[in-house]
C-alpha cells in the first residue's frame, strides 16, 4: 500500500520537531563553560579550524563579558560565523582536538560559545565598514557560503561587488541544502542581511551561469571574476526503478521542507534512506521529525567509514532512524510505477577491508526512497576552464586556468565544507584584492 501523505503531525509537533535542536546557551551558561577553557599557548583548535580563529582568544573574552570582542576575533576570520558556530563539525574539528578531551573530559562547546558572541553581533549589526571606494568591480558568482564571504571581503577592501545566483534567494547550502532544525527562524536569511549590511554589494537571483550569464562577458565587464557555485549534480545510482513514483534525491526533498512549512510536505509511512554523509542524516531524521512511522538508513560500508560524523550518527539513533551497514543497493522494487522497497546485497569487509557483498540479499519495504550517495560538480561553461577530479582546478591563491577568474568552495577540490567554504571565498577575495592593487587599481 502506497503511504505518502502530508501533515502526519499536528502543527505544534511539526513546530517542536523544527524549531532549534540545539538552543544557544544563556549568559551566565556561558560564562562558566568559557571558564573551561584552559587558554592553551599552542592551541590545537587554532589549528583545527579551517579559517584560523583565534578560538582561545574569542573565549576569552566571553569569559570577561566582551562579546563585542568576542565576535570581532571570530568575525574577522569567518564572517558567516553564526552559520558555522550552528553546522560545523566540530566533533572532528576544534572540538574533536580540544585539550580538555585529552585529559579524559568533555570538550569545550566552542561551537555554542561562537554562537553565543555572533548572535550577539548580529542583533546590534555589521561592525564593519568599508574603505573607500576604488572604482573596481568585481563579479560574485554564487551567493553562498564562499560566494558571501568573498563578497564581503572584497567590499571591506573598497571594491563594489556584483553578487549573482541561480536561486531566487541568496544563502546557496545553508539556505537550501541544510536541515531546517539546525537553523530555524530564518536564519539563513538574516545572516546574508548581516553580511551585505556593509555596503558595496549588489544582490541579483536567477542568474544561471552558461544560459543567463556568460563567463566570457563577465570577464570583459569586471576587473575579476569569483566563482562559487558549489556542486549541482546528484550520483545516480545505476538502478532500474530509479525514476520510479517515491524516488528522490536527498537535497531536493531537503530544499522543499527548507522552501515549504513542514506539514505541506509529503512524508512516506516507511522510508529508506541511502547513503552515510551529513546529507543522507539530514534527511532521514526529518523524514522522521514530519511523521514517518519507520525511517532506515542504509550504508554500504561501516560506521566509521562513513562521512557523517559520530555526533551525527548518533543524532539520527537519538531520532529513532534505523542505520543498516554493509548493504549495497541492487535493486528498486516497484509496482505499478510507485516503490514498494529497496532490495540490497549484504556483505562484510575481506581481510584487506574491502567490501565484498556475497552474503545474501535484504529487501526493506519503503513507499518513499532519499537518495543521498553524493553530489558532483556539472561544468556550466562546457571546459572553459581546466578541471582536477572533476571539479574547477585552482591554484594556491584561487586563480583559475583563465587569469582574473577565482573560484573557491565546493566547485573546487577540497573538505566539502561549509568553513572550508567561507575561507576559500575569503582567501580569493584576498588575492583579487592583492592583483588589483599590483596593477594600481
Amino acid at each position: 500500500m502506497i503511504d505518502i501523505a502530508a501533515g502526519r503531525l499536528s502543527a505544534a509537533t511539526l513546530a517542536r520537531n523544527f524549531s532549534d535542536a540545539h538552543p544557544p546557551l544563556t549568559a551566565p551558561q556561558s560564562v562558566v563553560e568559557a571558564d573551561r577553557c584552559h587558554h592553551c599557548y599552542d592551541a590545537p583548535c587554532i589549528e583545527a579550524c579551517p579559517t584560523g580563529i583565534d578560538i582561545p582568544g574569542f573565549i576569552g573574552r566571553i569569559a570577561t563579558g566582551d562579546l563585542g570582542g568576542a565576535a570581532e576575533a571570530i568575525l574577522d576570520q569567518n564572517i558567516l560565523g553564526g552559520a558555522c558556530a550552528r553546522v560545523c563539525p566540530t566533533d572532528i574539528l576544534c572540538e574533536g582536538v580540544c585539550v580538555r578531551v585529552k585529559q579524559g573530559e568533555r570538550a569545550v562547546s566552542i561551537g555554542a560559545l561562537q554562537r553565543t558572541a555572533v548572535d550577539w553581533q548580529m542583533a546590534q549589526g555589521q561592525p564593519y565598514r568599508r574603505a573607500p571606494a576604488r572604482g573596481t568591480r568585481i563579479a560574485v558568482v554564487g551567493a553562498g557560503p564562499a560566494g558571501l564571504a568573498c563578497a564581503h571581503r572584497l567590499s571591506l577592501r573598497g571594491h563594489d561587488v556584483d553578487l549573482y545566483d541561480a536561486r531566487p534567494k541568496p544563502g546557496g547550502l545553508n539556505e537550501y541544502g541544510i536541515a531546517a532544525y539546525k537553523v530555524p527562524d530564518d536564519f539563513a536569511q538574516n545572516e546574508v542581511a548581516f553580511v551585505l549590511e556593509i555596503g558595496g554589494i549588489t544582490w541579483y537571483g536567477d542568474r544561471v551561469l552558461g544560459q543567463n550569464l556568460s563567463l566570457e562577458t563577465l570577464r570583459e565587464t569586471y576587473d575579476a571574476v569569483f566563482l562559487g557555485i558549489g556542486q549541482s549534480g546528484v550520483r545516480a545510482l545505476g538502478l532500474a526503478g530509479e525514476d520510479a513514483d517515491g524516488v528522490f534525491d536527498a537535497v531536493d526533498f531537503i530544499e522543499t521542507l527548507r522552501q515549504s512549512p513542514p506539514a505541506a510536505v509529503p512524508i512516506g509511512a516507511r522510508v529508506v534512506v541511502i547513503g552515510g554523509g551529513n546529507t543522507a542524516i539530514d534527511a532521514a531524521v526529518q523524514a522522521r521529525r514530519l511523521g514517518a512511522d519507520d525511517v532506515t538508513l542504509v550504508y554500504r560500508r561501516g560506521p566509521e567509514n562513513m562521512n557523517a560524523t559520530p555526533e551525527e550518527q548518533e543524532w539520527a539513533l537519538q531520532n529513532l532512524v534505523t542505520i543498516r551497514h554493509w548493504a549495497t543497493p541492487a535493486a528498486i522494487e516497484t509496482e505499478a510505477g510507485h516503490v514498494t522497497g529497496v532490495r540490497f546485497a549484504r556483505g562484510a569487509p575481506d581481510e584487506t577491508g574491502k567490501p565484498v557483498y556475497d552474503r545474501g540479499e535484504l529487501t526493506i519495504p519503503a513507499d518513499m526512497v532519499l537518495k543521498a550517495v553524493g553530489q558532483l560538480y556539472e561544468d556550466p561553461i562546457d571546459g572553459t576552464l581546466a578541471l582536477s577530479g572533476g571539479r574547477i582546478l585552482v591554484d594556491a591563491r584561487g586563480e583559475t586556468s583563465l587569469p582574473g577568474v577565482f573560484a573557491g568552495g565546493d566547485c573546487t577540490a577540497g573538505e566539502d565544507l561549509t568553513v572550508a567554504a567561507v575561507r576559500d571565498g575569503r582567501d580569493a577575495a584576498e588575492a583579487i584584492d592583492t592583483m588589483l592593487t599590483e596593477r594600481g587599481r
